[in-house]
């Protein structure tokens, strides 16, 4: 096994980080240094295809990241899934779901008076950002005044967090897993035109002269590691409700569980 440190590549979300916070436990526990680097999107997967990182945490597979992971070729090996995410648009729980049940109900005029139509979201790299882009195309939203605004992380979670504290009206183009989802309890809209990319695979991609350095054990463990949607955004919250950083959050996560998360 070599001595290298081996190069973290982390999407820079925080269920993301979540998720490298057990990785990094995990190649940790078997003697490798880990370095973590941060980008958006489509800049992690270039670190990945120009080999200034060893693993990539996560690639969302086929619909959101399929396009970035092509730009690696064959240098990489894609890992078995470790949870299963899917886009989707929310409202707050208070929203009835008698009249807002699907997308296209936000474009019925009895709606739209209702709700903000400003659709704050995260960096234009996310497939949510590009999905929801689509969204207000093919539903028509864009007739009642609604338009997708990307941003970044934090400004998009405290939009949602002011917004639920005034008792707003208005929609957060979200995914599974993410914490918000067990903080505020949103509620899903229907996608009938199926717009949002439906449930993808989440896996860990390696280089494949990485692979070669890593210890056959952490190697075996990445491969049988299994969070879930439920696992990811368990640790994510965690991180924001108790203040922790993303390891000592998993760190918790673990000890809270009768047995080990991968094989």
């Amino acid at each position: 096994m070599s001595e290298e440190p081996v190069t973290l590549a982390v999407i820079d979300l925080s269920f993301h980080r979540a998720t490298a916070a057990v990785v990094r436990r995990i190649l940790e526990a078997h003697g490798h240094e880990v370095r973590t680097v941060e980008a958006p999107h489509e800049a992690a997967f270039g670190l990945l295809a120009e080999g200034r990182a060893d693993v990539l945490v996560s690639a969302w597979l086929p619909a959101s990241h399929g396009t970035y992971l092509a730009a690696c070729g064959d240098a990489v090996q894609v890992l078995p899934t470790h949870y299963a995410p899917y886009c989707l648009w929310a409202v707050p729980p208070y929203v009835p779901a008698g009249p807002v049940r699907e997308i296209g109900d936000l474009a019925r005029p009895d709606v739209a008076r209702r709700f903000t139509r400003i659709i704050d979201g995260i960096n234009p790299g996310a497939g949510i950002s590009r999905f929801s882009v689509r969204a207000v195309e093919e539903y028509g939203l864009g007739r009642q005044g609604y338009a997708f605004v990307p941003g970044t992380e934090s400004t998009f979670t405290e939009r949602v967090e002011r917004g639920i504290a005034a008792g707003e009206w208005f929609v957060v183009p979200l995914w599974r897993p993410q914490y918000l989802n067990l903080r505020h309890g949103l509620r899903p809209l229907g996608d009938p035109r199926g717009v949002l990319g439906g449930v993808d695979a989440a896996r860990p991609v390696v280089r494949r002269e990485a692979a070669g350095r890593l210890h056959p054990a952490a190697l075996a463990q990445l491969e049988n590691l299994w969070l879930g949607n439920e696992g990811v955004e368990a640790i994510d919250l965690l991180a924001h409700s108790g203040h922790l950083t993303p390891v000592e959050a998993a760190d918790r996560y673990r000890c809270g569980r009768s047995g080990p998360l991968g094989g």
